[in-house]
């Protein structure tokens, strides 16, 4: 796994908690779970998004607004 063994990762752990402080770590994990499940959701779906911009339609003016 990338080369990482158990003293490798204990010290990564050790400076995100002094980072970020124990209490914002199950905030943190869940943020990151949700990316993740997130993007493999995005890459797993079939469904094309359509980004074609949308012709803008100009109001017609009225017989009444008319400058002639």
């Amino acid at each position: 796994m990338f080369g990482l063994g158990f003293p490798e990762l204990l010290v990564i752990l050790v400076i995100v908690v002094l980072l970020f402080g124990a209490r914002r770590l199950p905030e943190i994990g869940s943020g990151l779970g949700k990316a993740i499940k997130g993007f493999r959701g995005g890459l797993a779906s079939d469904e094309a998004i359509d980004v074609t911009p949308e012709k803008e339609q100009v109001p017609e003016e009225s017989e009444g607004e008319k400058s002639s």
